[in-house]
């Protein structure tokens, strides 16, 4: 497993991490066995880096997390967990006396005297252009509750005002070959500042695994059923915000291009190692269901470059399927 400097962390983290919301049954149920196995392969594999957040099952993800930890001691994990999105999205929210509550639940949750990394969880736009809001992470920073701050983006303009702060660690974005736009100018931003860029949703929630066919259903508590309107969170979260029927016929096309450029793997692991491949990119966090999802996902973090070839045609499906509906957008 290759690994990189978590920018402004300083912290060493696998190029592939471990996203975990699906641990917080977000994505339908989850036995607990199931979810330590899950842990127990990532690290096997390699995996360094978990990310989380106290709304993934209202702190179930962060639990499962610190029972894992306690029950590892010397472990050499870097934990980022999110706040902010278990109250109404009011900048007014987002005070030093919400950040002191929410970060000691997640101590709670996680175990732990000190947490690795917090990141905003997708605040509202004006929050990332507050000095007030930094001033209080730069608090918690001081008093020991967390030893680093990052954020959690939708969009690039919300990244790139982050990325201007000093404090900023580290900024969460979704990037994959159906979301391009941070290629544009986050990707050069966050690397002239030394600040991490952990990439998001790598898979499209799915879409880029090459398994989906338009008659593909999921369960009915799976976002992917109940957000592709928009209706509980930004519909961007839900497969990268494309239209499904079109997407799965763009990964259809992937797949076959994935193929020419290395046979040897599945596209789901070329996804990932295209992300993982990118100048500036830090660790791309794709979640894993059971044990040979986590496996095989660790596997992209280790593979020769797909080269110029594959990259075009990344592009140009991007260009020719989605471009025009969502580089605007976020």
């Amino acid at each position: 497993m290759d690994n990189r400097t978590l920018g402004r962390t300083g912290r060493t983290v696998s190029v592939i991490g471990l996203g975990t919301w699906q641990l917080g049954a977000d994505w339908g149920e989850v036995d607990p066995a199931d979810a330590r196995a899950v842990l127990d392969a990532s690290v096997d594999a390699g995996v360094t880096f978990f990310d989380t957040a106290d709304v993934y099952g209202d702190g179930r993800s962060e639990r499962f997390i610190g029972e894992y930890l306690a029950s590892n001691p010397g472990h050499g994990i870097t934990v980022a967990t999110k706040m902010g999105r278990r109250e109404e999205q009011d900048p007014a929210n987002f005070t030093l006396e919400k950040f002191r509550a929410w970060t000691d639940r997640s101590r709670e949750n996680l175990g732990v005297d000190r947490l690795d990394l917090v990141q905003l969880h997708c605040p509202p736009t004006p929050v990332y252009s507050s000095d007030a809001v930094y001033d209080a992470l730069d608090t918690l920073v001081q008093e020991g509750a967390i030893a680093n701050y990052g954020v959690s983006v939708e969009t690039t303009d919300e990244a790139l005002a982050a990325i201007a702060r000093p404090g900023t660690a580290s900024v969460q974005i979704i990037l994959n070959a159906f979301r391009l736009k941070p290629l544009d100018a986050v990707l050069p931003a966050a690397r002239e500042a030394g600040v991490g860029i952990i990439a998001r949703v790598p898979l499209a929630s799915g879409l880029l695994s090459g398994k989906y066919t338009a008659e593909t259903t999921f369960a009915e508590n799976d976002h992917r059923t109940y957000n592709r309107d928009g209706s509980a969170f930004d519909v961007g979260e839900t497969f990268s915000g494309v239209d499904f029927e079109q997407g799965v016929t763009a990964a259809q096309e992937f797949a076959r291009a994935a193929k020419e450029a290395n046979p040897e793997l599945s596209p789901a692991q070329a996804a990932l190692a295209w992300i993982a491949q990118l100048d500036g990119v830090s660790t791309v966090i794709p979640g894993a269901r059971n044990v040979d999802q986590a496996r095989s996902n660790a596997v992209a973090g280790s593979v020769p470059p797909l080269g110029e070839t594959f990259d075009a045609a990344v592009r140009d499906i991007y260009d020719r399927y989605f471009r025009a509906a969502i580089h605007g957008r976020w």
